[in-house]
């Protein structure tokens, strides 16, 4: 995915941008097996600890958010910016999608929309989702009943074929997006069949109750992307770069530094750091911590 023309894309020198656009095969596979090493490890916690509630919840929220933030792994594959070769980051954001219950086949497509036409409404299609207005549709947004209704609204329609034209996917992506879809319920569907073969509810207590428990996490995360943000087109004020803490800057692929990531695209995510020491002067939204944020945005709503 190519950095956008725009005037402000000339902060940083050409140089500058050379050094930082660089792809590291080390740097993603590290980041990859640690994801998968938390997820592991909080997994194993959580299913050896089921009988003891108070010690197994904390587990239970680290690895549900494990599988919940691998949208950002998917995210990062998706720009093929995670790895040097691309089909190393194809291969990998699907299956990324396909634990945290997106489809890369068609992100890919959705999401170049957005970056092409971040917060101009009715072109960037994150806007076709609206952003809560008041307390209860935050509340709604957050524990992640739209977006698990609109998950599965989305992968029914395509896997009966029935998927709405749209202007980010072409005819020619249509059908393809329509196969991916298929085949990511065929897993599932063998997942399901397993967990009901030897009788136990795997599914459930180890990829579905877990990603429940995970998506507000999440969603509080990329409520806070855009929201309260400049509805137009100058990506130094229509993005914010939020600072949190490392766990949640390593499990989300440093995607909090989501200004320097809007403006530069093609810059991978270990060198998102470095472009936040030189860019974020000129940024209008560098806020400290998801909650601080969120409180600001509840704080917005009209009585």
């Amino acid at each position: 995915m190519t950095t956008i023309a725009n005037p402000v894309n000339q902060l940083l020198s050409v140089q500058q941008l050379n050094a930082l656009n660089s792809r590291n095969n080390k740097a993603g596979a590290l980041r990859l097996l640690g994801h998968f090493a938390i997820m592991g490890a909080s997994g194993y916690l959580w299913g050896t600890n089921l009988d003891r509630w108070p010690l197994a919840l904390p587990f239970l929220i680290v690895y549900g958010f494990s599988f919940a933030s691998m949208f950002a792994t998917m995210h990062e594959c998706v720009h093929r910016t995670a790895f040097s070769n691309n089909l190393t980051n194809d291969v990998v954001a699907w299956i990324a999608a396909v634990l945290s219950f997106y489809n890369s086949t068609f992100y890919r497509r959705y999401h170049k929309w957005h970056h092409r036409y971040t917060q101009i409404p009715d072109k960037d299609p994150e806007l076709e989702d609206p952003k809560p207005t008041n307390s209860r549709e935050y509340v709604r947004e957050i524990i992640g009943w739209n977006w698990w209704r609109g998950k599965l609204r989305f992968h029914f329609l395509a896997a009966t074929g029935l998927l709405p034209e749209l202007p980010y996917i072409s005819k020619s992506a249509r059908s393809e997006v329509i196969r991916s879809v298929r085949l990511q319920l065929l897993v599932y569907s063998i997942a399901i069949g397993i967990s009901v073969v030897v009788g136990q509810p795997w599914f459930l207590l180890y990829w579905l109750l877990p990603l429940v428990v995970g998506q507000p996490i999440l969603r509080m995360i990329l409520l806070s992307e855009h929201g309260g943000c400049s509805h137009d087109d100058n990506y130094l004020t229509n993005t914010r770069t939020t600072h949190t803490l490392w766990p949640l800057r390593f499990l989300m692929w440093n995607m909090p530094y989501h200004a320097e990531h809007h403006l530069y695209p093609s810059i991978p995510f270990h060198a998102l750091p470095t472009a936040h020491d030189l860019l974020s002067s000129h940024f209008s939204h560098v806020d400290r911590g998801y909650i601080e944020v969120n409180r600001q945005i509840v704080s917005s709503f009209h009585p």
